[in-house]
């Protein structure tokens, strides 16, 4: 077996799960399953948020090792599972590395879900979290919009490769303003229930998560770099909505 190819191949499957929302250990434990299927029976791994290592020696004594960057990051468990699926199938049926590598091209490529509906569903989160937090209809109606608005937003930004940081202020300041606007007009009635239940839609619940548990794992580093993430996205959201309610009461009044 070509020892090359089956850590590109582990590599691949451990990068397509780190990117799309999963833990540290699934991945390590993904890589290190594909190996050993491989009867690469030597490996070791390494995985941070932002980066893989694999390294492992053949049967000659020969050192092999790869490194891969991780350079975006979303959230997407259909993949996740259909790349744990593939790793158990490896382990288990005796696939051919060839066919594993092919299906990983396909499940890299897979889209889950329209964009138009991941609008509307969108809007319906937000809408809903305004109702759950004590909003009326009318915040409900505000909220659906806003939330569309947001989504909208974050699609164009992230195709332009934005910082995540900048991102997440300009959610915030989305939110703060649509809400201000609404209830000024009397469209909506209360300011605050519409404010939270938007930015919902930014709150990093898969990096708090994923800390907690790849904490839990032993996996340190990994546990405080999400951590951190966390805590710098939601500085992120409290500077985009607080700013704008600063400006506005500043020009408007309270």
């Amino acid at each position: 077996m070509d020892v090359n190819k089956v850590l590109q191949i582990s590599c691949e499957a451990g990068r397509i799960i780190l990117e799309n929302g999963g833990e540290t250990y699934r991945v390590e434990e993904t890589i290190i399953r594909i190996c050993k299927a491989f009867k690469v029976d030597d490996a070791d791994c390494f995985v941070t948020p932002t980066g893989i290592v694999i390294s492992c020696r053949d049967l000659d004594g020969r050192n092999f090792s790869i490194v891969k960057r991780i350079k975006k990051r979303t959230v997407n468990l259909g993949k996740i599972s259909k790349v744990n699926d593939i790793s158990r199938r490896v382990h288990n049926e005796n696939l051919n590395i060839d066919f594993v590598e092919d299906e990983l091209k396909k499940i890299d490529s897979y889209v889950s879900y329209n964009k138009k509906i991941c609008v509307v569903c969108s809007s319906f989160v937000a809408a809903s979290f305004t109702l759950i937090y004590g909003g009326n209809i009318s915040d409900f109606i505000v909220s659906f919009f806003i939330g569309g608005i947001i989504q909208l937003t974050l699609y164009l930004l992230k195709k332009l490769n934005s910082n995540i940081f900048f991102i997440n202020v300009l959610g915030g300041i989305i939110a703060s303003f649509f809400a201000l606007l609404s209830v000024h007009f009397g469209l909506a009635s209360h300011l605050d229930k519409i404010i939270i239940g938007s930015i919902m839609l930014l709150v990093p619940g898969i990096a708090i998560t994923n800390a907690i548990r790849d904490s839990i794992a032993g996996d340190l580093l990994s546990g405080l770099s999400r951590g951190l993430e966390a805590f710098l996205i939601a500085i992120a959201i409290a500077i985009g909505s607080g700013s704008m309610i600063k400006i506005w009461t500043a020009f408007m009044g309270g």
